[in-house]
């Protein structure tokens, strides 16, 4: 066998060990130390077992990880979300807004997207806000009459929000990936957010209007009897507060005020002093947080060394030459390599999270988009829409099992499922729109950093 093939080969043993349940991280640092020993293997060189240079590979990448700035907020931005999470912050706000939208139909459904919404540009971490808005949201939906494939599709499809919508962690794992500005990427992000959160809305309320038995509005007995100002007042407590931390953070980021890593910092700190003043800040409380986010930000380190490392294998053997030629071979447009990359990418979402997506498979396009003319920004913002659909394609569909561990015995995986269905339809009408008006993601990069 040739070297490219035996990338190839290498790329298939490792999809199909995944699917076989091991370790991502430890398996793609296997495979890229027992693959690179024959890459890099020098019969001159090798005095002992250890004088091959995939063991300096793997130490160099495993320090420039660890040296890598932009991943610097990585764990500040975690510990931000995780001890929100557990400040009580969120029941707070999911009360206060449904109070606040109580006359709009399907009030309570829209004021759990626009929790989630807020959630997660707070955490971003997909797993936290479908499993918090799964006990609160949830259980409040289904005494309120609402149809549970509808409720069930709603809190899935608003929990996989913080894909998208900055801070988003995965924005910064492709900003490292693809040394594309994470200050732009958040930028760029900012508009696709909240419009497919407004298509969440739109599509939740135009439902609730066309068959109001999907979300009937509450009886006299069960709406509060609260006063504008003090609708005022709890927005002023629960809603504002928040929503200035954010805003703080994003503000610092975009204007430059701030790098991505101190502007974390700053949310980090400002967690902490929100979870004080609400009186929820427990040494218990704040000891979880950290161990929470010490362990996901060592998952992402280790995911990054390996992959890095198994790439640099990959690429010595001439895989990434192998399949660009092969891509360039089919004389595509840049609208069907576009569709091609995307549909792939939604493919390898259903075995995959999307941290192995953005690390292992994303960087296989990237060399690719200067021959299409296709700015990377443009391809990162596309690819965050698209892995929304890798948490709420069944059968694979992680949001749905984040949901069904949480939810009453009488729910079902498949009323879950089924809820869910019409919110890929919404992602899908938003890439469209993305792909015809560039500008929806492109505009406030360019307005504020220029080309």
């Amino acid at each position: 066998m040739t070297d490219p093939q035996i990338a190839v080969m290498m790329l298939g043993i490792f999809i199909l060990v995944i699917l076989l349940g091991f370790p991502i991280a430890f398996t793609l640092m296997a495979m890229a130390v027992g693959f690179g020993y024959y890459a890099y293997y020098d019969p001159e060189r090798m005095r002992t077992i250890f004088d091959n240079r995939v063991f300096d590979l793997f130490v160099n990448q495993t320090y420039s990880v660890m040296a890598n700035d932009v991943l610097t907020a990585v764990p500040l931005f975690l510990f931000m979300g995780y001890i929100v999470e557990r400040a009580n912050i969120v029941d707070r706000l999911f009360h206060t807004l449904y109070i606040a939208s109580r006359r709009i139909p399907g009030s309570m459904a829209v004021a759990a997207l626009a929790t989630c919404a807020m959630f997660a540009t707070a955490t971003g971490i997909i797993g936290a806000v479908v499993t918090l808005m799964g006990m609160l949201a949830f259980p409040a939906m289904l005494k309120a009459r609402y149809d549970t494939s509808f409720a069930s599709g709603v809190i899935c499809a608003g929990g996989c929000l913080g894909i998208l919508i900055p801070p988003s962690i995965m924005l910064i794992v492709y900003a490292a990936t693809s040394n594309v500005s994470i200050v732009k990427l958040y930028a760029g992000a900012i508009i696709p957010g909240f419009m497919l959160a407004g298509l969440y809305m739109m599509y939740v309320i135009g439902r609730a209007v066309v068959n109001p038995s999907l979300a009937p509005k509450p009886r006299e007995d069960e709406v509060e009897d609260v006063s504008v100002g003090q609708v005022a007042l709890m927005l002023l407590t629960s809603f504002f507060p928040l929503a200035f931390l954010i805003l703080s953070v994003l503000g610092a980021i975009l204007f430059g005020l701030a790098t991505p890593s101190e502007a974390a910092s700053i949310g980090a700190l400002g967690g902490l002093v929100l979870a004080a003043a609400y009186r929820s800040l427990t040494w218990q409380r704040l000891r979880e947080s950290v161990y929470l986010t010490v362990r996901t930000s060592a998952m992402v380190c280790w995911l990054f060394v390996g992959s890095w490392t198994f790439s640099s294998v990959f690429s010595y053997l001439g895989g990434e030459q192998l399949i660009s030629d092969f891509v360039l071979g089919l004389n595509l447009s840049p609208l069907a390599f576009l569709l091609m990359a995307q549909f792939i990418i939604f493919l390898l979402g259903w075995p995959l999270e999307w941290s192995e997506i953005i690390i292992i498979f994303v960087p296989i396009f990237l060399p690719l988009l200067p021959f299409f003319g296709i700015d990377p920004l443009f391809f990162g913002i596309l690819v965050a829409l698209n892995l929304q659909t890798s948490f709420l394609t069944p059968p694979m569909a992680m949001a749905a099992y984040y949901l069904k561990g949480v939810s009453p015995p009488h729910v079902q995986l498949m009323q879950i499922f089924k809820g869910v269905m019409p919110f890929l339809v919404m992602i899908l009408i938003a890439m469209i729109i993305m792909y015809n008006f560039p500008g929806v993601a492109l505009f406030l990069p360019e307005y504020f950093y220029g080309n």
